[in-house]
């Protein structure tokens, strides 16, 4: 069995599924150390109060994502069915318009690949199997710790990273097996 390598390039990565793809400012290669990759995805905040929607949006920016604010689920919608939506999304449960559930629901009927944490004041364990069920991918309870948000945001890049090298590597086989299939009948018998 052959593994895929997994060499995270960031930069690389956000471009290739159609993140931002914009150097980052000089102002946030200082306020990330010289170890940690500068994150330039794209990520929606979906939060109705303000002061959650406004911590969590800086501590995103801070950490080098490019961030989109939506303050209700329609809003929430529309910036995710774009056709450069974002690849993470930050979504609170209960929201006027659409509640987190009913956009996880909603996206995990498509084939776009979003990776999607919940961030909710519901802490109860069947809120967290409804949310996860419902197709979040993480479930974060408030009062957060910032470290926590951060280390989750970036193992969801590594999945969609490994979710998109897999889809790659798949398309390559199929290419491969299409070509293998085509020379099969060209050679006489």
């Amino acid at each position: 069995m052959k593994w895929i390598p997994f060499n995270p390039d960031w930069q690389t990565f956000s471009e290739s599924i159609g993140a931002a793809g914009s150097a980052a400012t000089e102002e946030q290669g200082r306020k990330t150390s010289s170890s940690e990759p500068i994150v330039t995805a794209k990520v929606i905040v979906a939060e109705d109060d303000d002061v959650s929607r406004e911590v969590v949006s800086t501590l995103l920016r801070n950490w080098g994502f490019e961030v989109v604010v939506t303050r209700d689920g329609r809003e929430a919608m529309e910036a995710l069915r774009a056709e450069a939506g974002p690849v993470l999304a930050v979504l609170d449960w209960m929201m006027p318009g659409l509640d987190g559930l009913e956009i996880c629901r909603r996206v995990r009927e498509t084939e776009q690949l979003v990776y999607i944490l919940l961030l909710t004041a519901r802490g109860g364990k069947e809120h967290i199997v409804e949310g996860l069920q419902a197709g979040a991918d993480d479930y974060l309870i408030k009062p957060f710790n910032k470290e926590e948000l951060h280390a989750r945001l970036k193992s969801g890049l590594r999945v969609l990273m490994l979710q998109t090298a897999l889809s790659d590597r798949v398309g390559e086989l199929e290419k491969t097996l299409e070509e293998n299939r085509k020379l099969r009948m060209s050679v006489p018998l």
